[in-house]
């Protein structure tokens, strides 16, 4: 797997977690999926519509063990490792990024808590 696709994805996955966007339903909107859902670290389901009208958690988050797996030639699965500074929490957390419309948009999202440190990961 090319390095540039490994470098888009966690660019855009840091993007997703980030306040700039995270505040802005305008630039959230840019990297969901139209038919985008969720499976909140709270361990309820939201899609799109709902991110984009209540607004999501707005915290500082910090990335680590980035890892990506290509599923199909336009699918490609991220894992990593959420260290959040607002919340003092942790959680591991998958997307699926697909190729709609000549760019990767965020698919599916998942996070779960997890008491994990970063000191521990390998």
């Amino acid at each position: 797997m090319s390095n540039s696709l490994r470098t888009q994805i966690r660019e855009l996955e840091e993007a997703h977690v980030s306040l700039k966007v995270r505040e802005s339903p305008e630039e959230l909107d840019k990297i969901l999926a139209d038919d985008f859902w969720e499976i909140g670290s709270s361990g309820i389901i939201i899609d799109k519509k709902e991110c984009l009208d209540l607004g999501v958690v707005l915290s500082q988050m910090t990335l680590h063990n980035y890892e990506i797996q290509r599923l199909a030639d336009d699918v490609v699965l991220s894992t990593y490792f959420i260290e959040d500074q607002t919340r003092n929490r942790n959680t591991l957390r998958s997307s699926i990024w697909k190729f709609i419309d000549d760019r990767w948009q965020l698919y599916f999202h998942q996070g779960t808590i997890t008491q994990l440190q970063v000191e521990d990961l390998p």
